[in-house]
């Protein structure tokens, strides 16, 4: 009896350190959430290698985004190496064509920086242009996710990584929070269909709203978000439990309150009244300015494309092409499954009705949609991307485990959850780190792909660099025509 209550006790105790040392590490945010039970997690994913072996779910059956794509970026943002043994698991949608002869270290150029948007001459001003053009110094960056869909934490920590990293983070359509501001990186102000953050009492566009945003010099563009790939159609949606006193405030909103924004701006309801806001929002901000959209008519590309070569003033400086599998954090099923151009469809068709509209010099394109690994950024640069943005790739940098309890606040890794008890396992320093990883090897292994093919830098990618494996009939597609 007396050994049986010494083998207690010292199970007791071990457990006990066990649970302290959970909760005081800052690494693992399931750990400090879940202390003890947590580690089971992580024992199943060690012996999941091995027990695939006899038919358990494969890695790459996994939706939205299977095992081997969530392995990468978690090894990448622990600066863990990412090297593979025995060949590849995958079945490529498309191969890269190297060259035969691959460029030397010495040959290699660096990407960039790029211009967006038009600068101001001497004299009289050019129509569309604005009087702090932005040169982004990376391709690839992260696209918006509102702080109120993002807890606090996760926001300062993507706001600190984008820094350390030299990308851009886009502020989502909750507007800006000191979050965004915290880390000192470069800021993209997304304008949504209820204008958060740069709204009257109204709820209408405020030109003293615009400036006061505009004064931030980590503010470098401004983009009008007709539509996201989640859920074109339908205005963002912020559960009331999620509308904290400090979110409120930042929208313009009451406290407690769902946060729906209307289905489309109601200010823009044709070309004409959209190169209208576009011109507004750059002449008070004197920033370049964008617009997200998921792709639907094609003729209506043309149509828009036209007109901004025809009225400069009309012109974005970039569009953001969302594909229709990009993510949110709530979402009418319908929408989300079914309504909008994949991104490997709508991308090519932007890029082209771009060319023959003869703006590939004026208007930047962004592309975003599951676009998280380094081949999906490097196919998206030979498809016509000046720039790729992600979200949930850096939200699996932030320690995402695909819960996929986004919306409800109950999210159990801190990263989009309203409990301070979930949203404390978060480290923002730790994770801001991992963000850091993340971005810098994306572009990295980028640079890897196009050395390959025989090019200086990832700038240069064309079409003719990518080819489309024919399901179902073994052949080949160029990508180049």
């Amino acid at each position: 009896m007396t050994i049986l209550l010494v083998l207690l006790l010292l199970i007791a105790a071990f457990v006990a350190a066990v649970y302290v040392h959970d909760t005081r590490q800052t690494q693992h945010t399931v750990l400090r959430n879940f202390p003890v039970i947590g580690h089971f997690r992580y024992f199943s994913e060690t012996v999941g290698e091995f027990m695939r072996q006899y038919h358990y779910l494969p890695d790459w059956e996994e939706r939205p985004f299977n095992r081997l794509e969530r392995a990468w970026i978690y090894r990448t943002a622990k600066g863990i190496s990412n090297l593979i043994s025995f060949g590849s698991e995958t079945t490529p949608a498309f191969i890269f064509r190297p060259a035969a002869f691959a460029v030397l270290e010495e040959e290699k150029t660096a990407w960039g920086p790029m211009r967006i948007g038009v600068a101001q001459g001497s004299g009289e001003q050019r129509p569309g242009a604005c009087r702090e053009p932005y040169d982004a110094p990376g391709f690839f960056n992260i696209s918006g996710m509102s702080y109120g869909a993002l807890s606090h934490a996760a926001v300062t920590a993507l706001s600190r990584g984008a820094k350390m990293s030299g990308v851009w983070m886009a502020t989502g359509e909750g507007g800006l929070a000191t979050h965004h501001l915290e880390g000192g990186c470069d800021l993209v102000m997304q304008i949504g269909t209820a204008k958060y953050g740069v709204r009257d009492a109204q709820g209408n566009l405020s030109d003293a709203r615009l400036r006061e945003i505009a004064a931030h010099p980590q503010v470098r563009m401004f983009e009008v978000k007709l539509a996201q790939g989640a859920k074109p159609g339908k205005g963002g949606i912020l559960p009331a439990a999620k509308v904290t006193a400090e979110i409120a405030a930042i929208r313009g909103i009451p406290v407690g309150e769902a946060s729906i924004s209307p289905n489309r701006h109601l200010d823009i309801g044709s070309i004409a009244e959209l190169g209208a806001f576009v011109d507004r929002v750059r002449r008070v901000t004197g920033k370049p300015v964008g617009v997200k959209f998921v792709v639907g008519q094609e003729g209506f590309l043309d149509e828009w494309f036209a007109d901004c070569a025809a009225n400069p003033a009309h012109c974005p400086d970039y569009v953001q092409v969302d594909g229709g599998e990009g993510g949110t954090g709530a979402a009418p099923a319908p929408l989300a499954d079914y309504v909008g151009l994949p991104i490997t469809q709508a991308l090519p068709l932007v890029a082209a009705a771009r060319a023959r509209a003869g703006l590939v010099g004026r208007i930047r394109i962004v592309a975003s949609g599951k676009l998280v690994t380094p081949d999906k950024v490097a196919w998206a640069l030979c498809m016509g991307a000046d720039f790729v943005s992600a979200a949930r790739g850096f939200m699996f940098a932030l320690g995402c485990i695909q819960a996929m309890k986004c919306g409800s606040g109950h999210c159990p890794t801190g990263v989009t959850s309203a409990d301070p008890k979930l949203i404390r396992g978060l480290d923002p320093t730790d994770k801001a780190v991992r963000v850091m990883h993340y971005a810098k090897r994306v572009q990295d292994e980028v640079e890897m792909i196009a050395h390959a093919c025989g090019l200086a830098n990832a700038g240069l990618f064309r079409a003719e660099h990518v080819t489309q494996i024919e399901r179902g009939v073994g052949g080949f597609r160029n990508l180049g025509g």
